[in-house]
């Protein structure tokens, strides 16, 4: 509760702030799970994405990797996460990132949790690891297709998957915009 009370707080700041003026990723890996973290330059929005691998303890039994998600558009959520805490613990670490840079931005973490992660050990973990990537020197990118190869080159699952199950991706990459349609130059 007290990641989600915080981290509440801090994102109406961080809405405050000017958007980022580049695309940038994040890395940090702990307890056999990879996060990557995806910095947008737009308004601020959130989403965490979490593919499970057979053995690990959401998905000790299955045979497929399972994805899930959750998102917020830039009014927030209403309701509560179905990821549970780490989604808060995660947006809490990006905020805190964010509002120290003085920027907002549309984050998109992506997570896998690999085999060798057998144990829930708490939302502090991936509070933590995120908190060390946001310590670490982005790796910084004009475009978000760079932006998206590097995420990729780290992840083990495909980005057509990761997309197919990113509301906030699709919506960047196939939603039309008023602004798509005009020539700014002419204005």
């Amino acid at each position: 509760a007290v990641d989600s009370i915080v981290s509440k707080a801090l994102m109406e700041k961080v809405k405050q702030f000017p958007e980022l003026s580049e695309y940038r990723v994040y890395e940090s890996r702990y307890l056999d799970s990879v996060f990557e973290v995806l910095m947008i330059p737009a308004r601020w929005s959130y989403e965490t994405i979490e593919a499970w691998y057979p053995g690990t303890v959401w998905n000790q039994y299955g045979r497929n990797v399972f994805l899930y998600s959750d998102w917020e558009d830039h009014k927030g959520r209403t309701t509560y996460a179905e990821i549970g805490g780490c989604y808060y613990a995660a947006r809490l670490a990006v905020c805190e990132k964010l509002v120290d840079e003085k920027r907002q931005a549309t984050v998109i973490i992506f997570r896998e949790a690999h085999p060798g992660y057998i144990m829930p050990v708490g939302v502090w973990n991936v509070r933590e690891t995120v908190r060390n990537a946001m310590k670490q020197k982005p790796l910084v990118y004009n475009t978000l297709s760079e932006a998206l190869k590097r995420v990729a080159s780290q992840l083990r699952i495909p980005l057509k998957r990761w997309i197919q199950n990113s509301e906030l991706l699709q919506n960047i990459l196939f939603q039309r915009r008023i602004t798509d349609f005009l020539n700014l130059e002419k204005l």
